[in-house]
């Protein structure tokens, strides 16, 4: 792979539609080389017979079973709330004004 230079840095800059000024170009064509070239160790890497996976440890389910249970009354929480209209939560609006 041929080393990175400034004018790819550049290029890709202004495919992304980035502004960068000449201390931002310089500092971005060493960052970018570093990854690329970590990009290219690890594309080296004998990976046959490793299984692709989505997550380096094993996965298990931490929510609790859904075990059917009384509802709260309807007119307790309700109670409870600052402001009630029409047996619901009245709640101020978030799109235009406020009445």
């Amino acid at each position: 792979m041929s080393a990175l230079t400034r004018a790819d840095v550049a290029h890709v800059a202004a495919l992304a539609r980035l502004a960068l000024s000449d201390e931002e170009l310089d500092r971005y064509t060493g960052q970018l080389a570093v990854v690329l070239d970590h990009a290219q160790d690890v594309a080296a890497l004998d990976l046959e017979g490793t299984p692709p996976t989505a997550h380096p440890f094993a996965e298990h389910t931490v929510l609790r079973e859904d075990v059917e249970a009384p509802c709260l009354d309807r007119d307790v929480v309700l109670a409870q709330a600052p402001a009630v209209e029409d047996d619901r939560f009245c709640v101020p609006r978030i799109i235009g004004e406020a009445p």
